[in-house]
């Protein structure tokens, strides 16, 4: 199975990551990725780049060596409402906004319920595309009800490759989302979240799940190139409504 997108990778500007956008094109480019989503952490992650660093993401190059840049944040959920951690007039301007749990930014882990609460009311939010990391155990949710909210608001759910080693007991989790995401017939996202520009583009372990899963390549969005920007151009129209409405 070939992927030609990593929609799910962090720069230098997140404070925990080691590579520039240069390097991380440099390592799309090696690993054979054409499309590339810089998606910093939000501002409410420790050491994040501040709100100004999103506003003004519009100097970077839309293609970097041959490799097409989708400026954008992996935003935090923040409370039980989906509230997230940037402006939805900064969201809009955006070419990707991917949304994900994360200790220390504002929602700490509660039930099942009130974890699907927050995902779903996140998922409602017009600018978002991507569900990072579902299957984190630390933040436990109704699997087959984000799915369908996923599927309602035209917003994909991602495996992510980096949870074997961040997430522990990520896997199980991970397989049957992918199960069910199938059955239910939303495709899904795999994302590195690499931090280093060698790891773009690496997806040996969301490979394992999507082998255990039994996907298809038609599954996945990011195994074509023509679904991955159909995708984003959908939520683009979203996106200019958004900045229409707020003249931005």
């Amino acid at each position: 199975m070939k992927l030609i997108a990593d929609l799910h990778t962090h720069t230098i500007a997140s404070g925990h990551a080691y590579s520039t956008i240069n390097e991380m094109a440099a390592g799309a480019k090696e690993n054979g990725i054409k499309i590339l989503g810089m998606t910093d952490h939000g501002p409410n992650m420790p050491r994040g780049p501040h709100i100004y660093h999103f506003a003004n993401l519009k100097i970077i190059p839309k293609e970097i060596d041959g490799i097409k840049i989708l400026r954008g944040v992996e935003a935090n959920i923040t409370d039980i409402y989906g509230t997230l951690d940037l402006p939805v007039e900064i969201l809009a301007r955006l070419d990707i906004v991917l949304v994900g749990f994360h200790t220390g930014t504002g929602y700490e882990s509660g039930s099942k319920e009130d974890n699907t609460k927050a995902m779903i009311n996140a998922i409602k939010n017009p600018p978002v595309d991507i569900v990072v990391h579902p299957g984190n155990p630390e933040y436990q949710v109704d699997s087959q009800r984000v799915i369908m909210a996923a599927k309602e608001d035209d917003v994909a759910l991602e495996i992510n490759n980096s949870s074997y080693l961040s997430r522990p007991g990520s896997k199980k989790r991970c397989i049957e989302i992918a199960q069910l995401a199938k059955k239910a017939g939303l495709k899904l996202i795999l994302g590195t979240d690499a931090h280093y520009s060698a790891r773009v583009g690496v997806f040996d372990k969301a490979l394992e799940i999507v082998k255990e899963a039994q996907l298809e390549e038609d599954d996945i969005l990011n195994t074509s190139l023509d679904r991955v920007e159909e995708f984003i151009a959908r939520k683009s129209k979203v996106k200019k409504l958004i900045k229409e409405n707020y003249r931005v």
